[in-house]
């Protein structure tokens, strides 16, 4: 019904930036929040961040002042715009939203994940 569709992960070198998107897809009445989780290898996932309809964000305290997360309610997307980029930030980097479908149900749904590798 709902689908959430990731991009733009990859390689990049200590200090730099990536700027992922997340388009969400499908029979969608609303979005209530659209965020993203990220996994490192052997660890568990963790939010690092995430934004509401009207705007407000939350934010993992590790990327706080380096990642910026905003969202365009017309075109149903999110995008996370990753800044001073360390190693540690290496994982796989999930995109999240709660969904209300148009039948009035509410779900949550995961994208499929792309790579962030940080690396020199």
């Amino acid at each position: 019904q709902v689908q959430l569709v990731e991009s733009g992960g990859g390689l990049v070198q200590p200090g730099g930036s990536l700027r992922l998107s997340c388009a969400a897809s499908g029979s969608i009445f609303s979005i209530r929040y659209m965020g993203w989780y990220r996994q490192a290898p052997g660890k568990q996932r963790d939010l690092v961040a995430t934004i509401i309809r009207d705007g407000g964000t939350n934010y993992q305290d590790s990327v706080k002042g380096r990642f910026t997360i905003s969202r365009d309610n017309a075109k149903n997307t999110v995008y996370l715009q990753m800044d001073s980029l360390k190693p540690e930030d290496t994982a796989v980097y999930y995109c999240n939203a709660g969904v209300v479908v148009l039948s009035g149900t509410y779900l949550a749904i995961w994208g499929q994940g792309t790579l962030v590798t940080v690396s020199s």
